[in-house]
């Protein structure tokens, strides 16, 4: 009974040590995040074909946000976004793979006894910096002190196992490399952590109950495990971004067969390597095995990347081959291309993303007004019209389908973004943001009634828009598309000063309007037969003038969040 009570502890602090240790490395990453907002992921997208600046791009973000899962996520969207190629993120890929080596080697100095004192430095920094980017650096300290301290713990609950039977003959079932792989991939899968069972393993090593051959196979499974994180950004997107998620299984998999039958071998080179850690082994025994162990990590993905980088365009098309693209994807379907549930905790970083979506979804309305025009005013012959004006009439059909899904999805982001803990300019982005994707979404109903209603109207009129009116529609229609074809660049930088520069021209749009009513009722009494398309055209001039005022709405909203800045 008392051995049980003891084991019963034993399993409560490791438990409890566990959780501190992924809580706080959760606070660290989201500080880290939230102090270089949006600047990861424009490195990242800035990328070009060069592989090694993808290779250095990937490794300096990861070791930025401490987390190589965000990485990838955050390259499954910008590959579904068009914003990379596939073959450009392969490299940042194997980056992301070297950046993950920094925690090991942070948490190899042993900075347990310093845990609280660094968490109170952070919480102080957190708590009473007014700069943002400060008061996020010191969330980012607390959550780095909070790990040491959850490492700190879990050493003092493995310490009374060195002599226990039973769990020595658990873990001399490691020893078995397959054996270790799996468990590392499983493991790591569970807790989708790769960092924080990374630290167990140095853990086990510190206290003595694990020997170096048996941790490198743990640390294979672990580079395998983290990848789960990948797979599930990457569902429901298209296979081009689920293809970067499997890329990054497929390098750890050529690690472990490459490195699996060398363990001793590199096990030994290993030790050489950490000359250091032997002359510290008589003062501090413990530190010797996480050193080589945290050295073993890094070596194996630093040595990984740089011998896949040349045969990356072999990797591409061998991936292209396993999973290719589907057909049926190249159909328009309703998708979004950039929001990211894994940035929601970073709302600057949300933000930029759903800048991006709602950019988009300008230019989707945008090409949606630009072709509102064409069935009415086309001058092809007859059957090259009618199979002219149903290919555009179908595609503002495919855009409105578009543009009511995009509605949904980025209200339901932002009201996200909106529970988070924002400050005065990002709440105010998020209404002004919310309040251009309904005016988007109601610009897309006014060419959809115009679309259903008046094309109908059209067909069954026995007289066609004089010459004259179609000119005259046509330079109004002119106008309205520039305004709206400028929107979004003005979503996607939310610049005050253009917006403002936009709302100067409503006058001109107002008398071009007077305009073209007054020439249109001067046809109508002059020709009495102007009056069979009278309806037809003051419903154009209408649609064109609702869409204007939507235009002009979201103008004024922007420039009034810029107001007083």
């Amino acid at each position: 009974m008392e051995q049980h009570i003891s084991l019963s502890a034993i399993a409560l602090l490791f438990a409890g040590g566990l959780a501190l240790f992924l809580y706080g490395m959760r606070m660290m990453a989201s500080g880290m995040k939230k102090a270089s907002g949006d600047r990861v992921r424009r490195l990242i997208s800035a990328v070009t074909a060069n592989r090694l600046s993808g290779l250095f791009a990937g490794a300096f973000a990861t070791m930025v946000v401490q987390s190589s899962s965000t990485i990838i996520a955050t390259l499954v969207g910008l590959v579904q976004s068009r914003l990379m190629s596939f073959s450009q993120s392969l490299a940042v890929i194997l980056g992301a793979e070297i950046g993950t080596t920094a925690m090991a080697q942070l948490i190899a100095f042993r900075l347990h006894d310093f845990a609280l004192v660094i968490f109170t430095i952070g919480f102080v920094i957190h708590a009473s910096a007014k700069n943002e980017t400060i008061r996020f650096t010191g969330e980012a300290l607390s959550g780095f002190g909070l790990l040491f301290f959850g490492l700190k713990l879990m050493s003092e609950a493995v310490a009374p196992l060195e002599e226990y039977q039973p769990f020595l003959a658990l873990l001399r079932v490691l020893d078995n490399p397959v054996i270790g792989v799996l468990t590392g991939t499983l493991l790591t899968g569970l807790i989708q952590s790769s960092g924080a069972f990374i630290a167990i393993v140095m853990t086990l090593g510190g206290e003595g109950s694990l020997s170096l051959e048996a941790a490198i196979p743990l640390l294979l499974g672990a580079n395998i495990g983290t990848c789960i994180t990948g797979i599930l950004a990457g569902s429901g997107m298209g296979r081009p971004a689920r293809r970067v998620a499997y890329a990054q299984v497929a390098f750890n998999l050529a690690g472990v067969v490459l490195f699996i039958w060398f363990i001793p071998s590199f096990a030994d080179a290993v030790r050489v390597f950490s000359l250091s850690s032997v002359e510290g082994a008589s003062l501090n025994p413990g530190s010797v095995v996480p050193r080589q162990i945290a050295n073993a990590h890094s070596i194996y993905n630093v040595f990984m990347a740089f011998f896949l980088l040349p045969f990356l365009p072999l990797m591409e098309r061998l991936l292209y081959r396993i999973y290719p693209d589907d057909p049926e994807e190249t159909r328009q379907i309703p998708a979004v291309w950039y929001l990211q549930e894994s940035a929601l905790d970073s709302p600057a970083l949300a933000l930029g993303y759903a800048r991006a979506e709602i950019s988009r979804t300008a230019k989707i309305a945008s090409r949606m007004v630009c072709a509102a025009l064409h069935p009415f005013i086309a001058n092809e012959p007859g059957r090259d019209r009618v199979y002219k004006s149903l290919t555009v009439v179908g595609g503002m059909a495919m855009r409105e389908e578009k543009l009511d899904f995009l509605e949904k999805q980025l209200s339901d982001y932002l009201i996200k973004i909106s529970r988070s803990e924002l400050n005065e300019e990002q709440s105010k982005e998020v209404f002004a943001l919310m309040d251009a994707i309904k005016s988007l979404e109601s610009m897309g109903d006014v060419i959809d009634v115009l679309r259903g209603r008046l094309v109908r109207v059209k067909e069954s009129l026995k007289a066609e828009l004089s010459e004259e009116g179609k000119r005259e529609l046509l330079s109004l229609h002119s106008l309205v598309c520039g305004e709206v074809e400028k929107l979004p660049v003005l979503l996607e930088e939310m610049d005050g000063d253009k917006a403002a520069a936009m709302l100067l021209d409503d006058r001109l749009f107002c008398e071009l309007v007077q305009t073209v009513q007054n020439a249109h009722f001067k046809r109508v009494q002059l020709h009495p037969e102007a009056e069979l398309t009278h309806d037809l055209h003051m419903e154009l001039i209408n649609v064109l003038q609702q869409v204007h005022h939507y235009t002009k709405g979201i103008c004024r909203t922007i420039a009034e969040m810029n107001h007083g800045k």
